[in-house]
């Protein structure tokens, strides 16, 4: 059996196409990504039909505001039992330290910098237009502020699970098979194979797999390159 790695995007409006697309992946994945886009539009509800489903779920709401407003949104968060969510590392060192749910169930991973987001951007935003350099950094900061792993691209992979050790999570969007999506939002991509070698330890993947004529067949496929 496969070492299941892929973490597949619901990024949808359609919840009933959604509860398909689950019932038929869900015994060949890691888990079920649920952003803004999901949440926002089926809220709890949505969210308690697909964990019926596949309780793997990583719920991904990037908090971002005061420490304890972010503290007591986590062990909020934390009573429907994801895996995995996400705040944004920049929030700050006592956001972090003070982020840690009540149920240490759900293991909370740092968002550094967005792939959408360029040199230009983060010199424009941030003030460094080496992204690497500034992820890197971020990164450092999410172990020393005792988070559970980081969110990163591939391009930063390599370093980070140098810095930060094998028990360190690493997840990593940005993944493509191909190149044949249009209007791709994400700058800093790569293959499923090449980041897993690297050292993420999850993959999430979204359009390439939920945009498919048959999402499970890529998927299988996408498997088998990493397994």
């Amino acid at each position: 059996m496969f070492n299941k790695r892929i973490i597949v995007a619901l990024d949808s409006n359609d919840i009933n196409k959604t509860i398909k697309l689950v019932k038929t992946l869900r015994k060949d994945v890691y888990a079920f990504k649920i952003g803004y886009e999901f949440f926002f539009n089926f809220g709890l509800k949505g969210y308690k039909k697909i964990y019926s489903i596949c309780p793997k779920i990583f719920l991904d709401l990037k908090l971002h505001d005061i420490p304890n407003t972010v503290k007591n949104g986590l062990n909020a968060l934390a009573k429907i039992k994801p895996l995995l969510t996400t705040i944004h590392i920049s929030g700050g060192d006592q956001m972090m330290l003070s982020s840690k749910p009540k149920k240490n169930f759900t293991k909370v991973l740092g968002v550094s910098v967005l792939t959408s987001l360029n040199s230009k951007q983060t010199k424009k935003y941030y003030n460094e237009s080496n992204v690497s350099l500034l992820v890197k950094k971020f990164a450092k900061l999410a172990k020393k502020n005792k988070l559970d792993g980081v969110v990163c691209s591939p391009k930063e992979i390599k370093y980070i699970r140098r810095q930060t050790g094998k028990n360190f999570i690493i997840v990593t969007p940005g993944i493509r098979i191909n190149n044949k999506i249009k209007k791709d939002d994400q700058k800093r991509i790569e293959t499923p194979r090449k980041a897993i070698e690297m050292g993420a330890n999850y993959l999430v993947i979204g359009r390439p797999i939920t945009q498919a004529k048959d999402p499970l067949k890529v998927l299988k496929e996408i498997n088998k390159t990493i397994s």
